[in-house]
């Protein structure tokens, strides 16, 4: 249904060694797609945007499935590969099993993986399924894989920077170790977004294809005394 996703590989040569003299032209400004249409998160292979966000709103049920297994039922920690085609999704997270709204968010987690296989045209996806009470990354930085799906189920989402925001010299050791808002990294703090709950992020990384330099900036949303915990879903191509 969707191209293959642009993935630069370690192998390719560089153009200028290989082809012939082409002037060098600019990438196109750094945009995000902010919607409410599922649809949109294919706009993800546009030059120059490199995040869709696409903001949703869950049935009650699925609401205080969340409330519920975030305040009364263990821990869930899940890393693995996926096949939405036959992977049993109802033995996910057993101990909130029996809890309303299980299956229906099974559903929906079940049609998010189903929809990323689609969109990028994989059979599997790399499903990271976690409960925080802390800060999972609470720096600021970019990934280094091609593309990911982030989704907050229940607490506080991903918070990003958009470009006219940050200074990215000051990523990583350019930050020289000082916090993030000393580091002159965040050049306008009241710039900082948050994806709502449940909203789905679909962000480019530093290995995709034409995007090296422009990985979408984000960092994990410390917990707050209101939403302490949160359940987050990432997924990533294998």
């Amino acid at each position: 249904m969707f191209a293959r996703i642009p993935f630069r590989g370690p192998e390719q040569s560089p153009a200028f060694l290989t082809g012939p003299f082409r002037p060098v032209l600019s990438k196109p400004a750094i945009k995000a797609v902010i919607s409410s249409n599922l649809t949109d998160l294919s706009r993800i292979y546009e030059d120059g945007v490199n995040l869709c966000v696409i903001e949703r709103l869950m049935p009650k049920a699925v609401e205080q499935f969340i409330y519920q297994a975030l305040q009364g039922v263990g821990s869930i920690e899940v890393s693995q590969p996926v096949d939405p085609m036959s992977f049993d999704f109802g033995r996910l997270w057993p101990q909130a099993s029996h809890l309303p709204g299980y299956g229906a968010w099974l559903d929906d987690l079940t049609m998010l993986i189903s929809l990323f296989c689609d969109l990028f045209e994989c059979r599997e996806a790399g499903l990271r399924l976690l409960s925080l009470d802390k800060a999972m990354c609470p720096r600021f930085h970019v990934d280094r894989g091609p593309v990911r799906l982030v989704c907050s189920y229940g607490g506080i989402g991903t918070e990003w920077l958009p470009e006219y925001a940050l200074d990215r010299r000051k990523l990583g050791m350019g930050g020289l170790g000082k916090p993030d808002n000393e580091s002159g990294l965040i050049t306008d703090p009241t710039a900082i977004r948050q994806m709502p709950a449940f909203a789905l992020g679909l962000m480019k990384g530093e290995n995709w294809a034409g995007n090296e330099g422009q990985g979408l900036v984000h960092r994990s949303p410390q917990p707050t005394a209101a939403q302490p915990r949160r359940l987050l879903l990432t997924l990533d191509l294998l």
